[in-house]
């Protein structure tokens, strides 16, 4: 099995390692969405410390799908010539980059649950919470518009120089709601059985590899479960995952929650996502990325050892050390190039 220093390559792609910067959102855009030099900064630091792959924060394909008025947007091409600048510096430290296409749907404007300026839209008019704004049913023209978006910012994504890019379909966003029986009421195609509840995300999935350079990868976030009785569960994402396969999706990153206030996890520590990682590539024969408090060296590689995921994703860990590739190389006895004007604070033998 591939450990955390060895390359994967993927169409055209070949990321340097196996480590993969988890999307976290910041809340420190301005409220046109463009990417500032802090962000230059935030992502720069975290491919000069050696991951293999940046994904920004959840990026907005439209306005009304921010989760908040911090939120990085790729609806227009301001956005996306501020994005391509951190792309540039991204490629020259050595990382690839990648941007997480996403739309809140009714959790937009978290901040000030879903009062937004523009109202917050949903498969159904189900609040997230009782005291939450009701958001607008999609109707057939929203759905056509949500798609659009998507595949607009993807052709963005491409122009701008992203290597991959990855669909935001977890913690209880559009596409997350429109999968889950809590948050799909629905009659018509888009509703009730399984295959009419992935009928969304499969549509977006289309527009967004349309768009989108066809030697780049597409990567799809899910949430494994609702942690809801009666909610989105572990079966019904194999069955997804085997469909994306048929798709053409290049790897499912797995994560869990986000869309009910009811949820229960019953244990919180290390790894404890991991398992649903494991199961989605052994039943659906995916290639998968296993997320959630994986925090030291050993455990990551183990993670990638044992044939459970194929990346790994770090988020808090990246926060707290940007160097962590940096140092896990050294801790696991790999050779991993330094950049040059740090070479003098390398470990030593």
């Amino acid at each position: 099995m591939p450990h955390l220093f060895e390359p994967l390559s993927q169409r055209s792609l070949t990321l340097r390692n196996r480590i993969v910067m988890s999307p976290m959102c910041m809340y420190v855009a301005g409220t046109d969405g463009v990417a500032t030099d802090w962000h230059l900064v935030h992502y720069g630091t975290r491919a000069m410390g050696g991951v293999g792959l940046i994904i920004t924060e959840a990026t907005a394909v439209e306005p009304r799908g921010r989760i908040s008025e911090g939120d990085l947007g790729i609806w227009n091409d301001a956005q996306a010539e501020a994005l391509a600048r951190i792309a540039r510096f991204v490629h020259e430290r050595g990382a690839a980059f990648s941007i997480q296409l996403a739309h809140a749907g009714r959790k937009a404007w978290t901040f000030h649950k879903g009062r937004g300026p523009e109202p917050a839209v949903a498969p159904s008019a189900v609040p997230f919470d009782e005291d939450w704004v009701t958001p607008q049913e999609l109707d057939r023209a929203g759905i056509d518009r949500v798609v659009a978006a998507f595949g607009a910012a993807a052709r963005r994504a491409g122009e701008l120089g992203c290597d991959s890019v990855e669909i935001h379909a977890a913690h209880g966003y559009l596409l997350h709601e429109t999968l889950s029986p809590l948050t799909n009421r629905r009659t018509d195609e888009y509703g009730g059985t399984l295959e009419n509840r992935a009928r969304l995300l499969k549509r977006v999935f289309e527009a967004v590899r349309a768009a989108f350079p066809a030697d780049r990868p597409v990567w799809v976030r899910i949430s494994a479960t609702d942690w809801v009785e009666g909610g989105w569960d572990i079966a019904e994402s194999v069955e997804l995952a085997r469909w994306m396969k048929e798709w053409g999706v290049d790897l499912v990153d797995v994560s869990t929650g986000g869309n009910s206030p009811r949820q229960r996890i019953p244990a919180i520590g290390p790894g404890y996502q991991v398992a649903f990682a494991e199961r989605i590539r052994r039943e659906a024969g995916i290639p998968t990325g296993a997320v959630g408090l994986i925090t030291v060296p050993e455990q990551a590689d183990a993670i990638l050892r044992s044939g459970q995921a194929d990346v790994v994703l770090l988020g808090r860990e990246l926060l707290r050390n940007p160097y962590f590739p940096l140092a896990a190389a050294h801790r696991l006895g790999q050779e991993m190039e330094w950049p040059a004007p740090y070479v003098r604070g390398k470990f030593p033998r």
